[in-house]
């Protein structure tokens, strides 16, 4: 067993909160030191906004689990100062086979194109990620950043106030209280915050059962991601196969329904299930077992007064389309500058509001591709499954059937269409760029686009004039010009003028496009920085 899941990453340093005669209030609290709750701190801090985390262990997460990190969870990860180190270590990939019974029928790339900084995707166990992640805490506070991980230490009560909320802690040296101005749950599916507040999941569940086995072998099998429906080594079943870094490999087992778990775990009923796939020759360990059951699940409300939810405290996914960790980066790119405009009084509380419109509309669009998945791969009727293995069967020499056959339809960042910060388009260009859209990178001579664009209000030009600045309800935002006479890919052009001769962008802090224009209006851009951070109703 790894070394990583026995040595204290953060551990329990008793703090001068417990000695204080009353408690001393944050500005903000996160619950959970898993990534999502790493995320939110480390850019929060990043900001100058005092965070504290708290957990209630001092390790990393036990087990690879999440392992499949998109391209736009690098992207963030960059702008959170730490993508190198994930990418370094993690295995990459942009491509996907798929099987049925014992025969591949196609195979797909993730990221045909060129001219984006990062892959498609790596994989990377979590204990690496969160080990990463805390290294990068520990970065900043030797730089005086106000952000501080307290090992050990079990939020065990919360208080809801108008202005604060109150915890009490639980530690080996006995109890505390502390408030905090706004408090950030992000402490997994099954959530004592979420519990202690008395709130509840509304979605599905579905009726199978996967098991995971992480088994360290030498193999030559490429790295690329590998499905099966219906393989000989697992009839009338699913399986999936990821490579990871220290020859490890993640393998999915689909198992059915009526099965005892704690039965199924067992290594003399794992290691022969792993046998027939791999073959007898093939020398592996296992190193870490679990199974989990399909589950598509939200909160109705993602935020509650002064308390806000976010990763699997927030929603649930079936893992397949990798979609779990990757949504809740999602969520902390989303929540942090905003957050951060709130307590700095330079937007109003209700621009909170927009982080539920805007991230319940991502975690529908997660639970209805994943629903898709998992019907896709455990047909509930035979009919539903004829259907199915007809679509396979005609994938593999129809190119028109393949965008049918659903193995987990892989994570992608979310566009918020008609979200009320987003200005009417008024540019004629390419869709994946319109308002609401995540900004899609691109070469600039030696380095990218979207370094470029990160952290506060951007003006993108290209092509056009403006001023070098602007200030507007207290933010001043800065320009980015850029010339397609420098485009020697063109992939500038095609990514954001398309049949356009300029255009001039407005980029919210999180990278998403907040307005578009062929040119700079001042009046038009001046509103929709104040619809951006919530001060102007959509137009």
């Amino acid at each position: 067993m790894n070394k990583i899941f026995e040595i204290p990453l953060y551990s329990y340093q008793r703090s001068d909160d417990q000695d204080a005669s009353s408690p001393v209030r944050h500005p903000v609290v996160v619950i959970g030191a898993g990534p999502v709750g790493l995320a939110a701190a480390i850019d929060l801090a990043q900001q100058g906004v005092g965070v504290v985390v708290l957990d209630d262990n001092d390790k990393v997460s036990f087990g690879s689990r999440a392992i499949c990190f998109s391209k736009r969870t690098l992207e963030i990860a960059d702008r959170l100062g730490l993508g190198d180190p994930l990418v370094d270590k993690g295995v990459q990939w942009n491509l996907g086979k798929v099987f049925f019974d014992d025969r591949k029928v196609y195979e797909f790339n993730l990221l045909p194109e060129e001219g984006h900084k990062r892959p498609a995707f790596i994989n990377l166990q979590q204990y690496y990620f969160e080990e990463y992640m805390v290294q990068r805490v520990r970065d900043l506070q030797e730089q005086g950043a106000p952000i501080e991980i307290r090992g050990r230490n079990k939020v065990s009560a919360i208080g809801t106030h108008d202005d604060h909320v109150t915890l009490e802690i639980d530690t080996p040296e006995g109890s505390y209280n502390l408030e905090a101005e706004w408090l950030i749950a992000c402490d997994g599916a099954g959530s004592p915050t979420r519990q202690m507040l008395g709130l509840d999941f509304v979605g599905r569940v579905f009726e199978d059962n996967f098991l995971i086995a992480d088994v360290i072998m030498e193999a030559d099998f490429p790295t690329e991601r590998w499905f099966w429906f219906d393989p000989p080594f697992n009839k009338g079943q699913s399986a999936l196969l990821h490579k990871q870094p220290d020859g490890v490999w993640r393998i999915d087992l689909q198992l059915g329904w009526d099965i005892d778990k704690e039965r199924e775990k067992r290594p003399e009923n794992v290691i022969p299930r792993i046998r027939e796939m791999l073959g007898e020759d093939v020398k592996f360990e296992l190193e870490w077992v679990s199974i989990y059951t399909f589950q598509c699940r939200r909160m109705e409300k993602f935020r509650h007064g002064r308390v806000i939810f976010a990763g699997d405290a927030a929603h649930q996914v079936s893992p397949f389309g990798a979609r779990g960790a990757n949504s809740g980066l999602q969520d902390t790119d989303n929540l942090c500058w905003k957050l951060k405009l709130v307590l700095d009084g330079q937007a109003d509380e209700s621009l909170l509001d927009t982080y539920d419109v805007e991230r319940i509309h991502g975690a529908d669009e997660n639970i209805l591709n994943s629903s898709r998945s998992t019907d896709f791969i455990t047909p509930k009727s035979e009919m539903s499954r004829v259907l199915r293995d007809a679509v396979l069967d005609l994938s593999e020499q129809y190119e028109f059937a393949r965008p049918l056959v659903n193995s987990g339809r892989l994570s992608l960042p979310c566009t918020y269409e008609g979200s009320p910060l987003n200005s009417a388009d008024a540019l004629n260009g390419p869709e994946r760029s319109a308002p609401g859209s995540p900004c899609p990178d691109a070469p600039l001579g030696d380095g990218y686009l979207l370094p470029q664009l990160a952290d506060r209000f951007t003006l993108l030009t290209i092509n056009a004039d403006a001023p070098d600045s602007f200030e507007e309800a207290g933010i001043t935002v800065h320009r980015l010009a850029l010339s397609t006479q420098d485009d020697k890919t063109r992939a500038l052009r095609e990514r954001y003028l398309g049949d356009n001769d300029s255009a001039v962008y407005l980029i919210r802090p999180d990278q998403h496009v907040a307005a578009r224009r062929p040119s700079f209006d001042d009046s038009q851009f001046r509103a929709a920085l104040r619809r951006a951070i919530g001060k102007e109703h959509s137009a």
